[in-house]
Formats: structure tokens, sequence, C-alpha cells
């Protein structure tokens, strides 16, 4: 495609010893004397007697309290929880700890708490004491911690105790001494807030927004084995509002991780979530809690720091608009949402709308689920329509219908984990005809009629698939499906039965069926030369010690015919060089436009490269191979009629960048050399890779690194699944996205490719695409990478080429061949 006109034990050895006793007996002429000696050994006989019998004993005891009392050594159990006390008012003075009304209120907390454990055989053995943490409006809802000391074949008798203390009556008329309480809950503090370093942090400041940040945050990581815990207050009738700027820390929640809670106390039963790695501005990360109260906690582990987070708290007034929810909504089509959509809604929440359309027509209710509740079940949080309960992850465009002008939809959420919710529309149909002017799939989705029998699962349960009669140009599959013919013996089971992979060559005898339907000869097969065109011939060949372009050669020397050794996690040369990858083609991020695709998040593609006219605009995308060196397409690096592209000094490129709004928090590099292929033919686009040397070497972070390079005879079979990513143009004449686009497409079948392209493909040219169309890469993404997984690692299989316009049916973008050029690479930068 031409550049855009403008756009890580010890155990020390025993130290026994073997004591030898030995008696010696002197001469002696009185045979009296001797005589005399044999009562001592008679007496000392006995002794050995009673102290063979004490170390017997003392074995005997230790073996009984090895085996049975040491098993149930005890261990520290704490529990959090709270009490709600209806016998008191809420006071001022409860904010401060160390205010004598806090300390007295604390004491009978802690008095009644010892009093409902002595009551309960299960608990009472093993109580040591209790801490109130907190105090909370409602009347006063106290937050406590108890410790109880457990033998290991108790813990679960009091677990569940301590879960039935919500279950039990308890006293509502006033005592002597005592308070007057509705309800106690209380659950296993999670052991990994056990093991921490505790730091405390507490603010009550509804009037104005409250920074919470982690230790150190924006200038240092935040710091190792540290607890850390903001407690949120509002006044009386809000609610708080938690949206997370930045989020970034470590990828495994078993390491560091963040816990929001729906409480002022670490109580799991009040979780919203649990939170680690990285949230990008573009996934905003936010939560709302049910009353006025919240708690934030950062645990973090002896290793491993990352930036840390910066969140605003806000006091947010209960029923405000995109809080509130429910209602009546009327006319003939609308939207509606969870609250606080597309952050995540408030626990204990219930909303109810009615929807009412004009008389003679029904209603349906087209919704867009994300994780609410667990699929099937719907017993935790769910939509329900009218009957019908939705949770989990629901498919965009779920279509459910009513039998009248008028229907319920409820949203629940219960008193734990929350997510994202829902964003849903309403329209009415005439009860004919619940899709207008569309097709309605089995799983009650609409879809354009275009889409009937076109060999793709629109619907998303094949339903606008089946019962079709295939024309001469598809492939009949014998489950009734129709297929498009140019995936015939592409080895991909397309069909679903292996219909389209049947009869794909007609060998003779002494011939040999290749992957891609060519016959060959059996003596061809392993005998190093690619005759098939696709190397399924060279495949499975055993050990060779002589190696060809098909096979990958190691550093010693020695041929592996494995396809694609290297960098996939298992060691196949002997010297081990095919695992010497470093640190290329890995992301530091965990993740969850090219035309058709999407935003991609910081730091997801950390390879990509912004090619810029000198002071001017992005023309062209570059992939990272080293330090020192990019790789992009030789027609970017042409000269035209104004500027000389071929000439280093016209560019500067831009590393590490995400939005090309925001130049300035990228890495801005000059170029020292540019290098096109030697045999780039401008008519035809063949050789079209070049390549540019950094006039200073490239400084690597978390979201500039470089992509790996596959060998010669890596393999990248028709059917993978890759990546294009880029700022080029959204649509074709379009102009060229802001934001950094990714797009997933597959690799096609070369024979399928050239046939759809009249004949231009050539062996160094790659086909990839959707060929219903849709999705593709076009001006301005040209230069860029084809991205390969294997395994945790990314490969350059491509380098984005040309195309007949952008993603049109059945014209898949055509991408340099990298395999092909990795000698020519290695001969010019040495990577």
């Amino acid at each position: 495609m031409d550049p855009m006109d403008a756009g890580m034990r010890y155990t020390p050895k025993s130290s026994d010893r073997d004591w030898d006793q030995a008696v010696t007996f002197l001469p002696a002429t009185d045979s009296a004397k001797l005589e005399k000696k044999k009562g001592p050994g008679r007496v000392g006989a006995i002794l050995g007697v009673v102290v063979f019998a004490c170390v017997l004993a003392l074995i005997t005891g230790l073996l009984v309290w090895h085996f049975h009392f040491r098993k149930d050594q005890k261990t520290l159990k704490m529990y959090n929880g709270y009490m709600h006390i209806t016998s008191q008012e809420f006071q001022a003075a409860y904010e401060n700890p160390n205010s004598t009304e806090f300390q007295t209120l604390a004491k009978q907390v802690v008095t009644q708490l010892r009093d409902i454990y002595s009551k309960t055989p299960a608990l009472s053995k093993y109580y040591v004491d209790s801490t109130v943490q907190a105090f909370s409006q409602g009347s006063v809802v106290a937050y406590y911690l108890s410790e109880f000391h457990v033998p290991a074949s108790q813990e679960a008798a009091v677990d569940s105790a301590i879960s039935s203390l919500e279950n039990l009556k308890y006293q509502r008329s006033l005592q002597s001494g005592s308070l007057m309480f509705d309800r106690v809950v209380a659950s296993a503090v999670d052991p990994r807030m056990l093991r921490k370093r505790s730091k405390f942090s507490a603010n009550t400041q509804p009037n104005r927004p409250i920074l919470v940040e982690s230790p150190d945050f924006p200038n240092f990581p935040y710091p190792s084995n540290t607890l850390v815990q903001w407690q949120l207050k509002t006044e009386p009738g809000n609610v708080i509002q938690l949206d997370f700027q930045t989020f970034y820390l470590e990828n495994e929640c078993k390491n560091d991780f963040v816990k929001v809670y729906d409480s002022l106390a670490a109580i799991e039963s009040r979780i919203m979530a649990e939170k680690c790695g990285y949230y990008s501005p573009n996934d905003p990360l936010g939560f709302i809690s049910s009353g006025n109260i919240m708690l934030v906690t950062l645990v973090t582990n002896e290793e491993g720091n990352y930036p840390g987070f910066r969140a605003m708290a806000t006091q947010v007034a209960r029923g405000s608009q995109g809080m509130s929810c429910g209602g009546t909504l009327k006319g003939n089509s609308g939207t509606f949402t969870s609250p606080n959509y597309p952050k995540y809604y408030p626990p204990n929440t219930r909303c109810e709308w009615t929807i009412e359309v004009r008389q003679l027509l029904f209603n349906a209710v087209s919704a867009f689920m994300m994780s609410v509740g667990q699929p099937g079940l719907c017993q935790n949080d769910y939509v329900q329509v009218n009957e019908e309960k939705l949770c989990g992850s629901v498919s965009a465009n779920k279509l459910v219908t009513s039998s009248s002008n008028e229907m319920k939809v409820v949203f629940y959420s219960d008193g734990s984990l929350v997510d994202r919710g829902f964003n849903a529309t309403f329209s009415s149909f005439e009860p004919t005809n619940p899709c207008p002017d569309k097709f309605l799939c089995n799983n009650k989705r609409c879809v354009s009629h275009d889409l009937r029998c076109d060999g793709w699962n629109d619907c998303g349960d094949s339903s606008d698939e089946k019962g079709c009669k295939c024309d001469s140009s598809m492939i009949s599959c014998r489950n009734g499906m129709c297929k498009p013919m140019f995936w015939k013996c592409d080895g991909i089971d397309d069909c679903g039965d292996r219909t389209d992979e049947m009869n794909c060559a007609s060998c003779k005898a002494g011939e040999l069926a290749c992957g891609n339907g060519k016959c060959i000869l059996e003596k061809q097969k392993c005998d190093g030369r690619d005759d098939c065109g696709d190397k399924s011939d060279e495949v499975d060949c055993g050990p060779k010690t002589v190696c060809t372009a098909s096979n990958y050669k190691c550093k010693n020397g020695e041929c592996i015919t494995k396809q694609n050794p290297e960098c996939d996690g298992e060691k196949d040369c002997t010297d081990g060089s095919d695992e010497d990858c470093g640190d290329c083609g890995l992301k530091a991020f965990k993740f969850s436009r090219v035309v058709g695709g999407q935003d991609a998040v910081v730091g997801e593609w950390p390879w990509q490269v912004s090619l810029h006219i000198k002071n001017s605009i992005h023309v062209c995308g570059a992939s990272i191979i080293s330090e020192h060196w990019l790789v992009t397409a030789a027609h970017c690096v042409q000269d035209d009629a104004k500027v000389r592209l071929s000439q280093p000094g016209s560019w500067e490129a831009y590393l590490g960048l995400h939005d090309q709004k925001q130049l300035e928090v990228a890495q801005k590099r000059y170029l020292k050399r540019v290098i096109p292929h030697p045999n780039y033919n401008e008519y035809t686009f063949d050789n079209d890779i070049a390549l540019m040397e950094l006039e200073q070497p490239v400084t690597f972070t978390d979201t500039i690194r470089p992509i790996c390079l596959p060998s010669a005879s890596y393999d990248f079979p028709a059917g993978t699944t890759v990546w294009i990513t880029g700022w080029g143009a959204t649509r074709e004449g379009g102009s060229g996205a802001k934001v950094l686009q990714k797009a997933q497409v597959r690799i096609i079948n070369s024979t399928v490719c050239d046939s759809l392209m009249d004949g231009q493909i050539t062996s160094r040219m790659t086909c990839a695409g959707v060929l219903s169309g849709g999705v593709d890469a076009c001006q301005g993404d040209s230069g860029g990478p084809l991205s390969s997984s294997n395994g945790e690692r990314m490969f350059l299989a491509g380098v984005v080429s040309w195309g007949d316009g952008c993603a049109r049916r059945n014209k898949p973008g055509i991408y340099s061949t990298v395999p092909k050029f990795r000698a020519w690479i290695k001969e010019m930068t040495g990577v």
C-alpha cells in the first residue's frame, strides 16, 4: 500500500555418634574380692533394664506426641466482621479511634463478641481476643477483627461456626451492660493479608474528592511486603465513586493485588473485586459503593514491584445521573444501562424497568452483557427480562421478545463481586416480524439477509448457515452447510465434518499426498527439498545431519526437523540455542484501527513503530527487531516528487507510541541508514521490505520491546491466526487513526490467494485477512508488523505491503514473508 497522503533449602547433615563402652578387669589374687564384684553386676543389669524402660517410654511418648498431638498444633485464624448495633446513635466522636466514646463502645463490642463466642462450643475453646477497627453509621455498625488459635483438625469446624453466626437470632431487648444488635457477620481473613507488614491510612473528607495513591506513586514503585488500607467515608445518603486513573500492578494477583470492599473492614463476603495487572484509560476501572463507606486495600509481596495506581474517590448523591436506574421507558425505541456502566455496578442493587410501546407492536430487547453472574445459574447477579434470566457473558445482539406491548426488565446484584453490567436497547416490532428486514436466528439474534448461506457463522449458532442450497461457487458440506470454495483443501476443517478437506488429492500408487493436495513421489519425502511447496513432505523426518532450507539449524550445526522449534518453550537443540531468545516478542502487560479493528491497549504491541516524515505526519509503520534496527516496507522509502524518502534525514521514528496526539510520551529517534531490499520491484511489490538503522539505540521499556524474527525455516501455515496493527485509515479512502488499532485475521492458502488476486502473488508474499471483508490493513499501515503468536512470544510473520483496496470481500491483504528475507536481514544487521 502506498504511504498515506496525509496521514528463585538447606538440611544440616546428621552428626550421630556411636559410643563404645569397654570394661577392663585388673588381675586380682583375692578371690573374695572377685566375688564381691558379682553384686554390682546384678545391680547394673537391673539399672540397665530400668534405663531401657525409661528410654522406651520416652520414645513412645515422643511418637504419640508426634503422630497425635503435633498434628493438632494450633494455628492463628483471623476473622473480619461487623456487628449492627441498634441501641446506639452514631456520634461524630466514633470517627476518632482515640476518643473516649470510641474506646468505650469498642470495649462493649469486644465484651459482646466474647459472650457470643462463649455460647458456641466450636468457638469458645479457641477464642483469644477481638479488636474494633472502625464504626460507621446505620444506626452504628462496628467493624472488628477476632483472633482464634485453632488446631488444624478443627479449622473447618471453626469456619463453619463463624459463618453460622449470621443466621442466629440475637437479643432484641437492652440488658444491663450489653448492646442491642440484630446482626453479626464475619468471614476468614485472606491469608495473604496476614503475612504482610501493615500500614494504615484513613480518609474522612466527604466534601471534596479524595486522592487515593499507592505509596510513593508516581515517582517510585510501591514498597515490598506491604498492606495499605484506605477507609473511605462520605455523608449519609451518598455513595462513593472510585475511579482509577492509572492502574499498573504485577500481573499475578497471588503476588500483588488491590481489593475493593463494600465495607470498612476486609470482609470477604463484602468484596467487590480483586484486581492486578494493567488497566488502560481505554478500559476504565471504576467502582461505586452501595452505601457511604468503602475500603481499598493494596497488598504486595517481597519482589516484582510496579508503579502502582492513582484513583479519585468522589462523593456522589444516591440516585444521581448515571447512578440511578429503573423506571418506565416509553416510545418505539430507546437505550438503558446498568448503573455506572461501562464501569462496575454497585453491589446490593435492584433496578426495575417497565418498557411500554404502541398497542399494536411488541417489545424486543437487545442486550450486551459482561460477566453478570455465572452462566446457567444466575443466582448471584443477573438481568431478568420477563421470565428469562441472563447472566455471565452474553453475546452482543441477544434478542429477548415479549408477547405484549409491555416488558419488565429487572437488574439484580448481591452483596459481593461486581462487574461491568450491561448496555441494552429496546425497540418495537410487528408480532409477525420480530426482525424487520432481517433474518431471525434460532438464538433470536437478527442478522442481514445478505449474510444468509454465505459460509460464515453470523448468527453465532450457525442457524443462518443451515438448510442452505449451495450453488456451484460453494462447497456443499455433508452437514448441510455451504462454505466458500476458496477454503477447499487448505488444511483447515471449515465445514466441521471435514467435507472441504476430502478428495483433495487423487495420488497414484507410489505417490504421496501433500497437505496442499499436490502429489509427489514417495521417495521425495524427507529428501531435504520442499517438493510439496508447503513443506509437508519434510515434516516428521527424524534427525538429519545435513540442513536444508526447511530445517532449523542450531548454533552447534545440529539440524532440527520439528516445525518452528525456536522459542516455543521446549529445548530441541542439544546446545539449547533454539530457546536463546532474550526478551523478544514478550508483552509486559496482561491484556484483555486497522479497518474492522479496535483500539489497542497501551503497551500491547511494544514493537510497533510510527514513521513520520520529519516535522510532519505519520505515513508508515515499522517493527523493532533490536536496539538499533527497524523493519519496514521498501515501498515506504521510495523517493517521490516532494520528499527523498530513501534518505535517513527525511525520517523520524516514534517508539512506544500509542496516540498520535501524544508524541511527547514516545521515544523519538532519527535514522542513520535506510536499506531497501536490492530486488524490490515497485510495480509488483515483490521483495517489499526495508531496514532502518537508528542514529542512537533505543532504550527498551515495558512499552518498547523487539519482536522475534523467525528463522528462514519458520512456517506460518494457512489458517494461522495473526494480528495486524497500525495507525492507518480505518476505512478505504478515510483518514488515519489517532489511537493504535489492532485486528485479528488468518493466513490464507497461497494458491487460493493467487487465484483471488489474479496471479499477482509471488513466493515471497503472504496473504492474510477475512475474506468476508471488513477487516484489513489500509493506507498508513504499510511497513507495519503482521504478528503471530508462538506460545508467549510473538514473531514477525510479515510486513504490510499491498492490497486491492481495503477490507473488500475476497480481497485479502498482502504481506512480505519475513522468513524469506531472514538471511538478508542477518547479513545487513547482524540480528
